[in-house]
């Protein structure tokens, strides 16, 4: 992954004020240079509209796109990446598809996720969740808490894993200094971006926050 990129992931998501565009612009405005594209059952013709034109805003922008679940899609028009939940395709299949120069991340929840993707084809980055209750994500896995996430790094420590480890979940601006603390490698946001009274205003200041 270029620098260090991850260490602020936005993923769409769409309110009764924007829509998944708007929340991708709006993430990029505020200077995030890395957006997930994440449409859950959308229609394969409005996802890939949608993909396109989320894919310009990044590269007007010089960000990383990431598309959700969809290697097809991120093949066909050349997105950066995918990134594949733990019902998706397999990471193996999905760099066989891909090949190298294609990033891919994982979801995980817990530190067994982790170890089984270690033993098989590493991806290159980890999303793991859920920090708290969200209500953007359908079948939510226990949620992990700043607890949780400091025995995820410290397990990772002792068994020489490096790769990125991104944080995500129901995380707001206030969480991010104690979870970056405990040694996590970045965080991914959604919602509570899009719920602050100015969007591009809150994303500036997270920025301040982590770098």
């Amino acid at each position: 992954m270029r620098s260090k990129r991850h260490k602020l992931q936005f993923i769409t998501h769409s309110t009764e004020r924007f829509t998944y565009i708007d929340s991708a612009r709006l993430a990029l405005e505020g200077g995030c240079r890395w957006v997930q594209l994440r449409m859950k059952g959308a229609d394969e013709g409005v996802l890939e509209v949608a993909a396109r034109e989320v894919q310009r805003l990044c590269r007007a922008y010089d960000a990383t796109f990431i598309i959700d679940d969809n290697v097809a899609l991120a093949q066909r028009i050349g997105a950066d990446g995918v990134h594949l939940g733990k019902e998706d395709m397999s990471i193996a299949e999905a760099r066989a598809m891909l090949g190298q120069r294609y990033i891919i991340g994982a979801t995980v929840n817990t530190f067994e996720d982790v170890l089984a993707h270690v033993r098989g084809v590493a991806p290159d980055y980890f999303g793991c969740g859920p920090y708290r209750f969200t209500a953007t994500k359908e079948r939510l896995a226990p949620t992990l808490g700043i607890e949780g996430y400091r025995d995820m790094m410290r397990r990772m420590r002792a068994e020489n894993i490096s790769i990125p480890l991104v944080a995500i979940g129901g995380i707001a601006k206030s969480d991010i200094p104690a979870l970056m603390y405990c040694g996590v490698d970045g965080i991914a946001l959604s919602g509570s971006v899009l719920r602050a009274e100015n969007p591009v205003a809150e994303m500036r200041g997270i920025i301040d926050i982590l770098y």
